[in-house]
């Protein structure tokens, strides 16, 4: 009898443990040539709709309920030569198939290398360029390709989020500046052929490395072992940026001793890009060496230098597009018959980094990394405000200034002469000669401004004009380890301490006395305040420690401050994979802190105020996240991210006016953000798509914008000029919106698709808005302290884009592809100071007499921008040639060469309703209008290479 128990009882177990094992099929996808694991590749069971794709270790695992007998794997991966592997699946068991290989197609790989406009790749340039197309060209999404390689010459923003909502890495190392949240592509711009490892995440979604952002987060894997064997050279032509781009590469592969390298040179080049005088001079070197030391160690060094020098151009206004074109520059002229850009940008920071990868066991791998980076950024401009110092019966003051050099100053177009209500004949003839004199010229004249300097010179004077150089030598150290571990067959586990230091100098560099002998430190603009027993001669100084200084070339002037940072940051994160759903959650925590240190006592704000150390600013910052992924079927997915974060505010708006003194903005808070995003995807052998809907909620924002207004409202007749720090805190957004990828392999050579993206992005409050400035003692505020911008639209780039498009890939390695784009909904930075109760009040701080509502509602309607249509054209061809590969491949944007804004903003310069109705009712159009960045016209790029 008891016996019979134990057999029945036996029996009843095995069938239940039969019932409950799982039929998994899982393995792990290597490099053909190197052994290391590719990440993103795409696993398929042929004849079903069943797909996963590899994670950062280059496994994978099926889930859903996989058929039984024998089925066939299709292993894919772009640039890579697509495998099938045999199978066969027994019910309860698990079929392992580690090891498997793909090896690198030469043939195919550079058809899908599109070269990002480095336009795009210097994302601080002109203020214009806060797209993310950078970020998003390692996916393979069909909707944020687009988005990356033609949405981008319109600098349209993916879901209205500009680069500072997403994180870039370098071997899991943050390359976000603390300064602004961006990343700077230009340190590593130029490395294109080290950069083809990538490890994307979209959104919020769970991520190896980083707790992320909402615009995703990019890994770019720069580790010697990682590269393919071989070599490569290429020369590219275009006429956006450079002209001119040679570029070469080896990777040694992994050698004997567990050695392996890798080394790149390039140089991009050009007197000029699309616009007039955008010069480029740019030369990139990297160097990465890795040594296998055993079974579970690997030590890699990384080393990076991009130089990068940039001529830079503006926005410019309507009358001044009429007149010259969307090419025209006004910040360069012609000197000893070459051209000069007045507004330089240099980038020469050089990076170093040691990595160390642990594996710790077959399931357990710990990453740790330590980098550095130091070196300069500078962006000249011209100081027109040279002067001597002069006592007169004891009374300090100083002579000279000049008036501003820019040819498209407003005193010197058109509309300057005819700005009266009835213009006389010797207007009319001003303006005439204002327009010819523009048209035949409108460029800087170096040659006046030299002359200028030396009648100075000549009668013992300083120099009036000098180039002056605004300088950001940074120095950060970064330190972090990363931890990957998985805790059973389902679960995952990623965690991740960093600390980043940064030690930022600030200041002016008198870069070039243009012909003059010295130049005189102090403020031509300061004005003595009668409420004040400082004089003129105090309040002007640069450095009241060293007053009337006269500086020369490669002194620093102005202003000269150090920024220190430190930031500390902890994630965790576990993944969760079950037959039906995948799901993680995810959370971080930071401590930042920053500190300004003022090596100079500024006149206008002495003592404490400006010379020494501020008050530190502590933010503590927490997030967390979660995302699920329902598997419906094999083809129809559901995915869900939601996630609430708080961010430090950076370090650009957290001190008012930084280059003159210490205040912190008020009421500075972190930013709080939350996000939601819901995805239904479809995945066949023919089509795959994805529509997704999304919400983003920002809220407690800060901003600060300088310029310089002649009507600030309750401050006297005479007495409303200044140059002004407007700050905006507590601001509010909310980015609402879907997009749609599709893509349909119709047959085994075309390929049709579709993507769009439909917006609103807006301001959810009246944020409050203060001003400071030099001219004026303390905050000034009008009304109720804020600014009435409550459901305008967040400028950034249209809001709606739609693509239409195909692909014609041929067997015999030639390829073509057209795409059509259509771009609506996007519009003008408004003024937030014409938006205030300033915009209704008077010099006296009474209300303006004859103010009509209806009237000023227009004035302060938003401007759209017009629609437009860009059609592009891409296609290459390679050849076989023995053991060599040599293709070419190019691209032909905005072949109709359509006229189109991609961004503007209004002037705060009359912020008042009747100076702005004033110079918006001119018949001769207003001399101060909008100022808009307008786009390229046709443009190409053509690669031609050769690969060994």
């Amino acid at each position: 009898m008891k016996k019979s128990f134990f057999i029945i009882l036996f029996g009843m177990f095995s069938l239940l443990t039969a019932f409950a094992q799982d039929t998994i099929v899982k393995g792990s996808v290597l490099d053909g040539t190197t052994g290391e694991p590719i990440p993103d590749v795409t696993i398929t069971i042929e004849e079903t709709s069943q797909s996963v794709t590899t994670d950062s270790n280059g496994e994978f695992q099926f889930n859903t309920i996989v058929p039984l007998g024998e089925q066939v794997l299709r292993v894919e991966k772009q640039g890579y030569v697509t495998k099938r592997y045999p199978i066969v699946v027994n019910e309860g068991q698990t079929v392992d198939i580690s090891g498997m290989t793909l090896n690198f197609d030469s043939d195919k790989s550079d058809s899908f290398v599109i070269s990002i406009s480095d336009d795009n790749l210097n994302s601080e340039d002109d203020g214009l360029t806060d797209n993310i197309s950078g970020l998003l060209q390692a996916s393979r999404d069909q909707f944020l390709s687009a988005a990356a390689f033609d949405f981008s010459a319109t600098f349209f923003r993916p879901r209205g989020l500009d680069n500072a909502n997403g994180k870039v890495l370098i071997n899991g190392i943050e390359m976000n500046k603390q300064f602004s949240g961006r990343p700077q592509w230009g340190n590593w711009g130029g490395l294109n052929d080290v950069q083809r490892n990538q490890e994307f995440s979209m959104g919020m979604s769970a991520n190896d490395y980083s707790f992320g952002d909402l615009a995703g987060t990019n890994n770019i894997v720069m580790r010697a072992s990682r590269y393919r064997e071989g070599g490569r050279v290429s020369y590219a032509s275009a006429n956006r940026s450079y002209t001119g781009r040679i570029m070469a590469s080896y990777n040694s592969g992994i050698l004997e001793g567990g050695w392996s390298y890798s080394v790149l040179a390039s140089r991009r080049y050009g007197d000029e890009g699309y616009v007039d005088g955008t010069l480029y001079d740019s030369n990139s070197f990297f160097a990465a060496v890795e040594k296998k030391i055993n079974d579970k160690h690997s030590i890699n060094f990384t080393g990076i230098y991009a130089q990068n020098r940039r001529g830079r151009s503006t926005a410019i206004t309507d009358e001044v597009l009429n007149l010259k074109g969307r090419q025209y520059n006004p910040f360069w002229g012609t000197q000893d018959g070459e051209a000069r850009n007045s507004r330089v940008r240099e980038i020469e920071e050089p990076i170093l980094m040691l990595n160390h990868f642990w594996d710790i066991s077959s399931k357990t791998k710990l990453n740790t990394n330590i980098a550095y980076q130091f070196g300069k950024i500078g962006n000249t401009r011209i100081d027109n405000g040279g002067t001597r110092l002069v006592n007169f019966n004891g009374q300090a003051s100083y002579i000279g200034g000049a008036r501003n050099p820019d040819p498209s100053y407003y005193q010197n177009l058109p509309s300057y002469h005819l700005r009266d209500e009835n213009p006389t004949s010797y207007d009319y003839e001003q303006a005439f000669l204002a327009e010819r004199n523009f048209r035949n010229d409108g460029q800087l004249d170096w040659d006046a401004l030299y002359s200028a300097n030396a009648t100075v010179r000549a009668q013992g004077g300083n120099s009036i004009y000098a180039i002056q150089e605004d300088r950001n030598d940074d120095s950060q150290f970064t330190i972090n380890s990363i931890l990957d571990t998985e805790l059973s067959d389902r679960v995952r586990l990623n965690a991740m301490v960093s600390y980043r230091k940064l030690k930022s100098e600030n200041f002016a560099n008198l870069k070039d006395l243009l012909g003059g002998t010295g130049y005189l430190d102090v403020d031509f603009f300061a004005e003595e305040d009668s409420n004040v027993i400082e004089s003129l001669e105090d309040v002007a100084q640069s450095d009241l420690r060293n007053p009337n200084r006269i500086v020369q070339e490669g002194d620093r002037y102005k202003y000269n401050y150090e920024i220190d940072a430190n930031v500390v940051t902890g994630f965790a994160q576990a993944q969760f994979k079950y037959n039906k759903v995948d799901f993680y959650v995810g959370a971080n925590i930071s401590q930042t802190t920053y500190q300004r240190n003022g090596l100079f006592e500024n006149g206008n704000f002495s003592g404490s105020r400006s010379f020494g150390k501020s008050e530190k600013l502590d933010f503590s910052n927490y997030g967390i996240k979660a995302g699920a992924t329902y598997k419906v079927t094999g083809r129809h997915l559901i995915d869900v991210n939601a996630s609430y974060f708080t961010k430090a505010p950076t370090i650009r708006n957290s001190f008012s006016n930084a280059r003159q003194n210490n205040d912190v903005i008020i009421g500075l808070e972190s930013e709080q953000i939350q996000s939601v995003d819901a995805s239904y995807i479809f995945r066949s052998p023919i089509v795959k798509a994805r529509l997704t809907g999304f919400y983003s909620g920002f809220s407690n924002g800060t901003d600060i914008g300088f310029f310089f207004t002649e009507d600030l409202a309750g401050l006297g007749l005479d007495t409303g000029d200044a140059f002004v720090q407007e700050v905006l805190t507590n601001v509010e957004k909310r980015h609402i919106g879907a997009e749609l990828g599709i893509e349909a392999q119709v047959t085994p050579t075309i390929k049709l698709k579709a993507a769009a993206s439909v917006g609103q992005y807006t301001f959810n409050n009246n944020p409050n808005l203060y001003l400071t400035s030099d001219d004026f003692d303390g905050p000034l505020t009008f009304g109720d302290g804020t600014t009435n911008i409550k459901d305008y639209h967040v400028a950034g780039g249209p809001e709606r884009a739609y693509q239409i498009g195909f692909e014609y890939r041929d067997p015999d390695f030639w390829n073509v592809g057209l795409t059509t784009n259509y771009f609506s909904n996007a519009y003008i930075d408004v003024s937030n100071l014409a938006r205030s109760s300033n915009f209704t009040t008077d010099f006296d701080g009474q209300p303006i007499v004859g103010y009509d509502e209806d009237i000023a509602r227009e004035l302060l309607k938003q401007e759209q921008f017009d629609d437009y249509i860009l059609v592009n054209v891409v296609g290459g061809k390679s050849w076989r040639v023995g053991d060599y590969f040599v293709g070419f491949f190019a691209t032909i944007n905005n072949i109709f060469n359509q006229e189109y804004k991609t961004g503007g903003f209004e002037q705060s310069r009359l912020p008042k309703y009747d100076r702005l109705l004033e110079d918006q009712s001119r018949d001769n159009g207003p001399v101060f209008g909008s100022r808009y960045f307008n786009g390229n016209g046709t443009t190409y790029y053509l690669n031609v290479y050769l690969r060994f």
